[in-house]
């Protein structure tokens, strides 16, 4: 009874420790959230407002921390603005961190796949301050990957100090990506579901991030919304799905989206390729990338910083069909020339204006064509948002939520998830998180527990084929005349049978190194000298990964084979080298038959 009161207390204990852990991951996330949208709103009043007089409107859940300027509105100076931004950001990020460049979920996806989760501590500031000069002076982006990265880098840090295993550190710095996603769009539940579902190109989760990323997001959120208010960061009207009939004109709008997404990606990454191969130093890329947003801004000065008050305005369908279309062909280019080009700043918030963007434009055309059956054209805004970003980013299921989180509207659920289930089937191919792996199988983080996994299903009599038969010899047999049957085989290991016909032993060819240099033993010794009687072996029922254990701790290269635990009828040796190439065909038939 004490036992099981003192291993009670001791569960109770770790999960006291991990829960302290995961809620002081959510409370510095949420203080970076809260840090990070302060530093945007003077950034947005000092750069934008009081240099350029531009004032790009709010989503209904955001408010100016102060009020506008009377500075008149001057395109030039907005023409310029956003190079000079990308001019200190670039110094900034390549001089101080330059893993810090471009959208910050990547980096934070390579890092728990590549590196350990391992963030360096300085990242988080370096992406914090090089995020908020590149959105504020006009640059496109969002502030998921900034935040992210906050998150995620305290995660890192705070594992690192309290010397944890890696896979603990990756738990911890994924608790931070989905607190610092959640608490900064408000959508808590979205944010964990995110953090475990960004992390594969296939319909695959991390499911032990899920509750940690939980427990911290809710806490980041929290915090945020004492600070700002409650409520969504989108209001809308109580859109509802009630007709069957309009699945038709939103899978034309799943069409519309899977095209728009590719285009996305290939301008996104196609820029990033051409900066690469610029001949100019790095600090001075991210202001070409600003002069040539710069010049989109100058004709299109709604494509320029976050866009989320023309997005809000679309959703209460107040804004034309070409402003729509202009705004998300031209956020697609502003966004790739301002983070592409090495500036800071994430891609789900220009994914959200773009998806909304597109939907509001198909929304109103079918609304014009057929007025009975799409009523609500801004009902496609909301389930654009979240069938573009699926497009990019192969997160179905948590994309949903986030939108329907950011817009406080669960009525769209239905024909979200049938937008969303067809740009994810049609668009798998393409993913604006070039670090995402395929699935579990594919990430490193996983190789030994994958490898331990897949071999717990295998038996050994599976591998029958490849269970050698090999020479045995008697017990009695003197030493002599097993020197003749040694001279003529390659064999290593032989077994040794007793007057029964039983297994009994078994000794290698290292184990007879001391008899054979030695000539006037031979007629002496016997086998059952040399042989080991205390053996290890294993059975057809037994599972490969016990085999490969058993091997590795004895640092053997094959094991006996027997029908039963008495040892008694032998079978042959089953080797390691075998079970490693049997494992590796079966794991290359299981990626073939995926791809």
């Amino acid at each position: 009874m004490n036992f099981r009161q003192n291993a009670k207390a001791t569960e109770i204990a770790v999960a006291g420790k991990w829960l302290f852990y995961f809620i002081l991951i959510g409370i510095i996330a949420g203080l970076g959230a809260i840090l990070f949208h302060y530093l945007c709103g003077l950034g947005m009043h000092y750069f934008l407002d009081l240099m350029a007089g531009y004032r790009p409107g709010s989503p209904a859940g955001e408010h100016l921390l102060l009020p506008h300027t009377q500075t008149p509105f001057n395109r030039w100076i907005l023409l310029i603005l956003p190079a000079l931004g990308g001019l200190v950001s670039g110094w900034l990020v390549y001089t101080f961190a330059p893993e810090a460049e471009g959208h910050g979920t990547d980096a934070a996806i390579d890092a728990y796949h590549h590196k350990g989760g391992h963030i360096r501590s300085r990242i988080p500031f370096i992406k914090t301050i090089a995020s908020t000069i590149t959105l504020t002076t006009g640059g496109s982006g969002g502030r998921e990957g900034p935040i992210a990265q906050i998150g995620a880098g305290f995660g890192s840090f705070l594992a690192t100090k309290l010397k944890l295993s890696e896979r603990e550190r990756r738990i911890m710095m994924a608790a931070g990506i989905g607190a610092g996603v959640g608490s900064i769009f408000r959508a808590p539940l979205a944010g964990a579901l995110f953090a475990a579902e960004v992390l594969y190109r296939d319909p695959d989760f991390e499911s032990e991030v899920i509750i940690p990323a939980g427990i911290s997001s809710v806490v980041a959120y929290c915090l945020f919304c004492l600070a700002f208010g409650w409520g969504s960061l989108f209001d809308s009207p109580d859109f509802k799905f009630q007709n069957p009939l309009e699945l038709g004109p939103y899978m034309v709008l799943a069409g519309v989206l899977v095209v728009t997404g590719v285009l996305y990606v290939k301008v996104f990454y196609g820029v990033v390729d051409l900066f690469k191969k610029f001949k100019v130093p790095n600090h001075i890329k991210p202001a070409i990338g600003g002069l040539l947003t710069g010049i989109i801004g100058f004709f299109l000065p709604y494509t320029l910083a976050f866009g989320y008050g023309i997005a809000q305005d679309a959703i209460f369908n107040k804004v034309a069909i070409p402003t729509l279309i202009f705004l998300a062909i031209g956020k697609i280019f502003t966004t790739s020339f301002s983070i592409g080009s090495g500036g800071s700043g994430g891609v789900f918030g220009p994914s959200i204006v773009i998806g909304g963007a597109m939907g509001g434009a198909v929304g109103k055309i079918f609304n014009m064509l057929i007025p009975t059956i799409v009523t609500h054209p801004g009902s496609f805004v909301i389930v654009g948002m979240a069938g573009f970003f699926t497009a990019v980013s192969n997160t179905p299921i948590s994309t949903i939520i986030f939108v329907s989180e950011m817009t406080n509207s669960y009525h769209l659920l239905l024909p979200s998830l049938l937008v969303c289930s067809l740009c994810y089937l049609l668009a798998k191919r393409w993913t604006i998180f070039e670090n995402q792996v395929k699935s579990r199988i594919d990430s490193p983080a996983h190789a030994g527990e994958f490898m331990m996994d897949i071999l717990q299903t295998m038996k050994v009599e599976n591998l029958t084929p490849l269970i050698k038969d090999v020479r045995c010899v008697n017990e009695d047999m003197p030493f002599s005349e097993f020197k003749k049957i040694f001279q003529t085989t390659k064999q290593h290991y032989f077994p040794v049978m007793n007057g029964k016909g039983d297994f009994s032993g078994i000794f290698s060819s290292t184990d007879i190194r001391e008899v054979i240099f030695t000539s006037h033993l031979e007629d002496l010794v016997v086998m059952k000298d040399i042989m080991v009687s205390d053996i290890i072996t294993t059975t057809p029922s037994e599972d490969l990964n016990t085999v490969l254990l058993k091997l590795t701790q004895k640092n053997i290269d094959a094991l006996p084979v027997v029908t039963g635990e008495d040892h008694g009828s032998f079978l042959g040796l089953i080797y390691r080298r075998d079970i490693i190439s049997h494992y590796n065909d079966h794991v290359k038939k299981i990626r073939d038959h995926e791809h």
